[in-house]
């Protein structure tokens, strides 16, 4: 039987990555009652750190024998440049792995720059894991099919040292083009959507919708202000934040929040949880800050929006948790329908606040009587190539979606992006909803 001293380093990773991932379970099943919420705050987020460093190390590993191990019997090896490559190498790796430890320890106002420099290395890192994946599969299918006919010999051996340079290569111009796109301000994306049994006298009602902004890390105060221009520009009726507003807690990065209390919408601006918001274990200082800037939470809760033409005239707007918080077991918390629509009733047009895709879902199968939710989480993807599993993952992607004959769900692409400041194959955006009644 092999110890686990012969196991080879990427199994040993693999190892202590299963008995991270064991240790996580076990601390939601059997410790989240037990613990105080600000001890499961911090076991959470080392977990988390733990387990995402140990299933890089075997990437880490592929990318150093790839990139630098396989390169070291070359002419090349004892040249400073090669010295230098390896410097570079080690702390690009080094960096990446370092990004999720930025979350408890290096959260302001602003972005520190060790934290833009990490979680860019994060986005370059699994870029390039991609690539050096998929040219090595190429390589791997050309040997096959042309059998034994493929000979080892030097061209072997320059297509094999072509693989990580192409991947280096390629790796570099995504990670600019992901920087400049997600430097960009968001997009106005003007959508308008009929919804069923809305007052005549409510037509045209702009609702603006954000998601996703992710203030932490790498989103700080500037941006966020820059946002909230935005909005106030378009003048919108309502402003909605469908969750993941924060990475951090209340208290560390409050002064980062301040612009949001500038956001003026005569008919209310609302706010629904997001999974990260459980991440940070301090939902309900959140929601005293946020009534603190006349930002109304929708905690399982409605309100009616009454015309401003007619007193009688009104729809239901409703807010669920996000269904992480009963994943978590976060006490007092977690997705409820019954009560989040308590009074809302078909006669009138319903309008519903969801954060994940999949909440929109469950709830169309319990309350098809729903005309419309608005959802995020997705960030389209945020960036190649992650946007497939989002879409595989979720029901809901990113965009316009009509669910049978009167109801219809939009889920925002994000409104800025998590942790790595980077986009490829997605742009953040902020939605102008212009309801139209029938």
């Amino acid at each position: 039987m092999i110890s686990f001293k012969q196991l080879p380093l990427e199994a040993k990773a693999a190892v202590a990555a299963g008995v991270v991932f064991f240790s996580m379970m076990l601390s939601r099943s059997y410790l989240a009652e037990k613990l105080d919420l600000r001890t499961r705050h911090w076991l959470l987020r080392l977990q988390m750190a733990l387990f995402a460093n140990t299933l890089m190390l075997m990437g880490s590993l592929h990318v150093w024998r790839s990139t630098v191990t396989m390169f070291t019997r070359s002419s090349a090896a004892s040249s400073f440049c090669f010295m230098l490559w390896k410097i570079a190498v080690f702390m690009f790796l080094a960096l990446a792995h370092s990004s999720f430890f930025t979350l408890p320890f290096l959260v302001a106002e602003e972005p520190y720059f060790f934290s833009l420099a990490a979680y860019t290395c994060l986005g370059a890192y699994i870029i390039l894991i991609f690539f050096l994946f998929t040219l090595g599969s190429v390589e791997q299918a050309y040997k096959f099919l042309a059998g034994r006919d493929a000979k080892a010999g030097t061209g072997n051996k320059n297509r094999t040292a072509l693989k990580p340079v192409l991947a280096v290569v390629l790796t570099v111009v995504l990670t600019v083009v992901g920087l400049l796109n997600a430097s960009q301000p968001p997009m106005v994306n003007s959508v308008e959507i009929p919804v069923h049994k809305l007052p005549s006298t409510m037509n045209n009602l702009k609702v603006v919708l954000l998601s996703d902004i992710h203030l932490g890390p790498t989103v700080g105060k500037t941006k966020l202000a820059m946002i909230v221009r935005m909005v106030k520009a378009l003048k919108p009726d309502i402003t909605v934040i469908v969750g993941d507003l924060t990475d951090a807690e209340a208290e560390i990065i409050r002064p980062a929040v301040e612009p949001l209390g500038e956001l003026d919408s005569p008919l209310g601006t609302y706010f629904v949880t997001g999974n990260h918001e459980y991440y940070t274990s301090d939902v309900s200082n959140w929601f005293e800050l946020l009534k603190s800037f006349n930002i109304q939470p929708l905690h399982n809760e409605n309100v009616k929006i009454v015309s401003p033409k007619s007193t009688l005239d009104w729809f239901c707007l409703a807010g669920v948790d996000d269904i992480e918080a009963d994943v978590l077991r976060y006490s007092g918390h977690g997705m409820d329908l019954k009560k989040a629509l308590r009074g809302c009733s078909s006669e009138h047009a319903i309008v519903l606040l969801a954060h994940q895709p999949i909440a929109a879902k469950w709830a169309l199968q319990e309350r098809p009587d729903i005309n419309l939710v608005l959802s995020g989480h997705t960030h389209g993807g945020q960036m190649f190539p992650l946007n497939a599993g989002a879409y595989l993952l979720n029901p809901f992607f990113v965009g316009l979606y009509r669910v049978g004959q009167n109801t219809f769900v939009y889920v925002s692409p994000g409104t800025m992006y998590f942790g790595m400041p980077m986009r490829l194959g997605s742009r953040a955006e902020i939605t102008e909803i212009i309801l139209r009644s029938p």
